[in-house]
């Protein structure tokens, strides 16, 4: 070909304008390069990963960085159809608490969850599914929308939006989410059986060690600590409470424990259940997932006292035996409780209210099995020990009658008389042994001794106590709860008064009549004495109907006795 030729055939193409569209065309092979290259690199990346969470942010972190955009989410699609997981890359903490409200699969958005395929958008608030943007949402424009599938099913979908330098996405960019999205699912499949895995082991190891402890005799109060602490780090919660109702007829709750976060001011807090959801849960048996906790906008006395962010409220049992409820709750902008947690949670609170339980019948066996030791040992008491020293006096009291020396048969008589003493010490324990409450009230006879064990450590020396008759069920309540401050106040008065080395109490019931008697070997009384002690002493007596003196002891000191009816009509007859 001659030179003439070749100028024929190029007359009229500048030769700068062919190497332009050589030298891009060139640029694209190697951006087209360099993106396979980063999808690579990406798909590397996300397939390391094993934590979940973890896992579904570095896929948004991918995205971004592939496509050169500014914001990035990935939406979890609930068993409802609506979003139960969002995770946004891009914007700020600051920016996340100003949203006034956390998407829910409306809009564009929901179009993606309606017709799970790609979707690309040169302007958002253009299109007719457009919902609009929350307050405080940032302004957003240019969008690409890519379902992520796990076999066969939608896990979520990916968002991206504000591509840099105000361009709009392009097909490549379609094309390499997508395939990002390809390997996503497989990578999310992963790290949803190893977390699948990694729970169940959590679980079983939290399960077991707070059955363990409740079986073991552990007190309830360190039992539901246990269980609130493991079921806050089971569910990456700030704070987890447990509440339960404190007074049914008024309609009141009660914080049992709370671990983490604010749990020193609400640990013993009481509030009032109606209306609240701790209450709707008690009485559903069904647990409560909240993405977000609205002060004010219900009933709320206990979520308003903890972090405003996303709760769960498990019950602690099933209908009809609901012990409790457990609260947990997440900082303002954390992610909601996914399912599989509240599944895991559900699960845990079952078997700790399982456990609870058995600890319950536990400790009504061993209570059981304590009343039937101590009627053993009463029936013993009673049938060998007081029949055989009754006997022994008895025989002494015969052999005295012959003794001819007087003071021989006196020092038989006095031992006569220390067996009749340790008979009734004897008979005042069986009746002790057998009027042990089983439903774990204190009795009149524990309030007692109570009673003097306090004083004994003021005093510096161990009173001695009698109790006499059968206390705990033959005195009325309205006499019993006066026999214990009447007690009280006159070990007091020798506390504070007496400078004793010896003090007596004598608790007695029988004849119908209610008596105390305490006496010291002290100063004894001053021969003009004004105590508002002994006042009240007079007045509890007078008012039940019966008596009350204070003198000199018969060893000295001081000796008080207090002695009412044992029913309030003998009392009424007696005055009449």
């Amino acid at each position: 070909m001659t030179l003439s030729e070749s100028e024929q055939l190029l007359p009229k193409v500048p030769l700068d304008r062919l190497l332009a569209e050589v030298q891009s065309r060139l640029q694209a092979v190697v951006e087209a390069r360099d993106s396979v290259h980063a999808l690579l690199e990406a798909v590397v990346s996300i397939g390391r990963e094993l934590e979940l969470e973890t896992a579904l942010r570095r896929i948004v972190e991918a995205a971004i960085d592939l496509v050169d955009c500014r914001y990035g989410a990935l939406g979890v699609i609930g068993d409802d159809g609506q979003l139960a997981q969002f995770i946004p890359i891009g914007v700020s903490e600051q920016e996340i608490a100003r949203i006034a409200e956390w998407p829910h699969g409306r809009g564009v958005l929901g179009l993606l969850i309606k017709e799970p395929r790609p979707l690309r958008l040169a302007e958002i608030s253009e299109h007719l599914e457009s919902y609009g943007f929350p307050q405080g949402h940032p302004p957003m424009r240019s969008f690409l929308g890519v379902p992520i599938r796990v076999r066969d099913a939608v896990f979520g979908n990916l968002y991206l939006t504000q591509k840099n330098g105000g361009r709009d996405f392009d097909e490549q960019d379609e094309t390499i989410v997508t395939a990002l999205a390809t390997a996503a699912g497989i990578a999310i499949e992963n790290a949803r059986l190893y977390d699948a895995s990694r729970r169940r082991e959590t679980w079983l190891d939290a399960s077991a060690e707070v059955t363990q402890a409740l079986l073991s005799g552990t007190e309830l109060d360190d039992a539901l600590t246990l269980i609130a602490a493991h079921a806050r780090t089971m569910s990456s919660a700030r704070a987890a409470v447990v509440v339960a109702p404190d007074d049914e007829a008024a309609g009141l709750m009660r914080v049992l424990t709370a671990n983490g976060e604010g749990s020193d001011a609400l640990d013993g807090l009481q509030f009032t259940a109606d209306g609240t959801l701790s209450e709707a849960v008690l009485r559903s048996g069904e647990p409560r997932v909240l993405t977000e906790v609205r002060r004010g906008a219900e009933p709320a006395p206990l979520l308003d006292r903890l972090p405003a962010g996303p709760a769960l409220l498990v019950p602690l049992g099933a209908p009809p035996r609901v012990r409790g409820v457990l609260v947990l709750v997440r900082q303002r902008g954390e992610q909601p409780f996914a399912a599989p947690t509240v599944r895991m949670l559900q699960a845990f609170a079952s078997q700790a209210a399982v456990g609870l339980e058995l600890a319950d019948a536990r400790k009504d066996a061993e209570r059981h099995g304590l009343v039937d030791d101590r009627e053993r040992i009463a029936r013993d008491l009673h049938d060998l020990v007081v029949q055989r020293l009754f006997a022994s006096a008895m025989s002494l009291t015969a052999a005295a009658r012959l003794i001819d020396r007087p003071d021989v048969a006196a020092r038989v008589e006095r031992t006569v008389d220390d067996l009749d003493a340790t008979i009734r010490q004897i008979r005042s324990t069986i009746f002790a042994l057998q009027s042990s409450k089983d439903d774990g009230t204190e009795t009149l006879r524990g309030r007692l001794v109570s009673v003097v064990q306090s004083a004994g450590e003021q005093l510096g020396f161990a009173p001695g106590l009698q109790l006499v008759g059968e206390l705990d069920y033959g005195v009325p309540d309205e006499v019993a709860d006066q026999l214990v401050p009447v007690l009280q106040e006159s070990l007091s008065n020798v506390v504070r008064h007496a400078k004793a080395s010896r003090v007596s109490a004598v608790v007695e019931s029988s004849g119908g009549r209610v008596r105390v008697t305490v006496a010291d070997n002290g100063v004894g009384l001053p021969p003009e004495h004004h105590s508002s002690g002994l006042a009240n002493l007079a007045e509890r007596a007078e008012r039940l109907g019966g008596t009350f003196s204070a003198g000199r002891g018969p060893e000295g000191g001081t000796e008080v006795r207090w002695e009412v009816p044992a029913r309030r009509g003998d009392a009424q007859s007696a005055s009449a």
